[in-house]
């Protein structure tokens, strides 16, 4: 029989050998996607776009009792844009019972003429019947069809109601005379100029549109620096890899995308009884043959500066990525390599806390073969090595990448010292355990099918300076010496 002392060496090892081996894993789909090509909106596709026959753009903004202050600084960014104002729209969907949100709007219209406010009605008034109609006639709408909810006019009150009465009820009109793009946005989501043009560029080549995004207020306090830090390592340096020349299952990202309307029409407009809207309709363009380019300019929002702000907005996102990659993968056809292949997509995410424990305990090893004590045999010691050296790559990359784009919002080189100062390793990993909080308050989302009502995240105009006066976006054309949008 085993001594204790030799039971609870053979329990070490195994700890330690599942550990490594778990990270491993981790590293291993971080190597993949590092690995897949990226498809992006060049510089030449935008500078090449006749602006005689630019295609009609439609921006949704969903908004639930928003700050007046907040949505100002989004439609000065909107005013901005380089596109000619005939060739657009910009409608802000309200809940018609949002009464203070939809005075704000009807005060903001006064300072901004591009706006247009559709209040969205409860799922029983008769406008909805639009939708019902589409639904009933496309096979694609599969929770129309099929399960508990099949044919359940109850839609849950979230964003994607909102998006989905607008879609149906502007399409209804809009659609017959010309095919439009769809682009819409959070209420903090700061577009740069030229964000519609890219637009009109990149869907010559690709069929769905996804521009990058980044935190402008990321040295607000520390847990906006550590929710910024998710977008850095997300959307800034893994999420292009998604495009991977139409090969790897896509999600969106909610915001700064952009359809071709009669593309979304066909397959069936958005899911409504996911938490978040994102992964989904991605996966669904993905499965019916389409493809996603990325454009690098990116949106400019607010990440919460609270810890418990941002595990609210997380618990979200885990809940809506369990959600959309279960049942929906098979109600769409995808085969059981391509649902493998789907749930790589999330994997990054799930792994965050491997990376917080797999590090030191890698460390650990090597140190203790150092010191001549060590319980690890040599073929984990090399584990431990082939670990610790791949995460440490794969951080340098991060902040080589974090330097480059802290450059867009952060007007210092000290500044941007001063934010990777603050994101270093052990920072890092203390949120990447954090991480843990949210990923496992939205499984039991998922598992209690919860999720349906829109908590949102907290909005407090944070962006207020970056956008207006750093940036010389609140300056009259004269000052700019750029052209405005209504040109």
């Amino acid at each position: 029989m085993l001594s204790l002392a030799g039971m609870s060496e053979a329990v070490l090892l195994f700890l330690f050998f599942g550990v490594q081996g778990l990270y491993s894993l981790s590293m291993a789909v971080n190597i993949y996607f590092r690995t897949l090509p990226t498809n992006k909106v060049e510089q030449a596709d935008i500078d090449a776009v006749d602006r005689n026959n630019l295609p009609f753009i439609v921006l949704y903004y969903p908004v639930l009792r928003e700050l007046e202050a907040t949505m100002r600084t989004t439609f000065r960014t909107i005013a901005n844009i380089d596109y000619p104002k005939r060739r657009f729209r910009v409608v802000s969907i309200p809940n018609a019972d949002d009464r203070e949100t939809i005075a704000s709007l009807r005060r903001l219209k006064g300072e901004f003429s591009f706006l247009e406010v559709i209040e969205v009605p409860p799922t029983s008034d008769p406008r909805w019947s639009v939708v019902w109609h589409a639904w009933d006639n496309n096979p694609k709408a599969y929770w129309w069809h099929q399960g508990a909810r099949a044919r359940n006019r109850s839609l849950p009150p979230k964003k994607t109601r909102q998006l989905i009465y607008a879609f149906y009820n502007t399409a209804k009109y809009l659609l017959p005379k010309e095919d439009f793009l769809i682009n819409y946005i959070d209420a903090d989501s700061c577009p740069p100029r030229d964000h519609f043009i890219a637009g009109a560029a990149g869907i010559k080549k690709f069929d769905v549109l996804q521009a990058q995004n980044i935190a402008g207020n990321l040295l607000d306090s520390m847990a906006a620096t550590w929710h910024a830090a998710d977008h850095m390592a997300w959307d800034g340096l893994t999420y292009p890899h998604i495009s991977a020349d139409g090969k790897q299952p896509f999600w969106v990202l909610g915001k700064g995308l952009f359809f071709k309307a009669s593309d979304l029409v066909k397959l069936g407009g958005f899911h409504p009884w996911t938490t978040i809207e994102d992964p989904e309709v991605g996966m669904r363009f993905w499965i019916n043959g389409k493809r996603i380019g990325i454009i690098e300019n990116p949106l400019i929002e607010e990440v919460p500066t609270t810890i418990a702000h941002g595990i609210t907005q997380r618990k979200r996102w885990v809940c809506g990525f369990f959600q959309s990659l279960s049942s929906p993968l098979k109600a769409m056809g995808y085969s059981r390599w391509q649902r493998f292949r789907a749930w790589l997509n999330f994997l990054p995410c799930l792994s965050l806390s491997i990376n917080s424990i797999g590090f030191p305990v890698g460390v650990w090893a090597i140190w203790s073969v150092w010191r001549g004590d060590g319980i690890i045999p040599q073929a984990g010691v090399w584990l431990s090595w082939a670990n610790v050296t791949i995460l440490s790559l794969l951080l340098a990359s991060l902040y080589v990448s974090i330097w480059k784009r802290t450059r867009l919002v952060l007007d210092t080189r000290l500044m941007r010292a001063w934010y990777i100062l603050r994101v270093n390793p052990v920072s890092i990993m203390i949120w990447w355990l954090i991480w843990c909080i949210p990923l496992w308050i939205g499984f039991q989302m998922f598992r209690k099918d919860g999720g349906l009502v829109w908590e949102r995240t907290v909005k407090i105009d944070a962006n207020h300076n970056l956008i207006r006066l750093d940036r010389g976006q609140d300056l009259p054309e004269q000052q700019t010496g750029l052209p405005t949008a209504a040109e």
